[in-house]
């Protein structure tokens, strides 16, 4: 899987973009798995699986590396 950096985090909003090597990713809190949205932190390395959204690319099944 490949991993990224989270880059900005809307908590309010419920999404957040991650830096991933082809440029940033969107995704959106009902992605993300292992933890609570409200958990994850700008800096963090996550996993994550590329998909396609109305707007672009984003992240789906998106984890935290330990």
């Amino acid at each position: 899987m490949p991993q990224g950096t989270i880059k900005k985090i809307i908590t309010d909003k419920g999404f957040g973009f991650i830096s991933a090597p082809n440029g940033d990713l969107f995704f959106h809190h009902s992605a993300v798995q292992g933890v609570p949205f409200d958990q994850l932190r700008e800096g963090q390395t996550v996993e994550y699986t590329e998909g396609s959204g109305p707007k672009g690319p984003k992240a789906d099944s998106v984890t935290l590396v330990a």
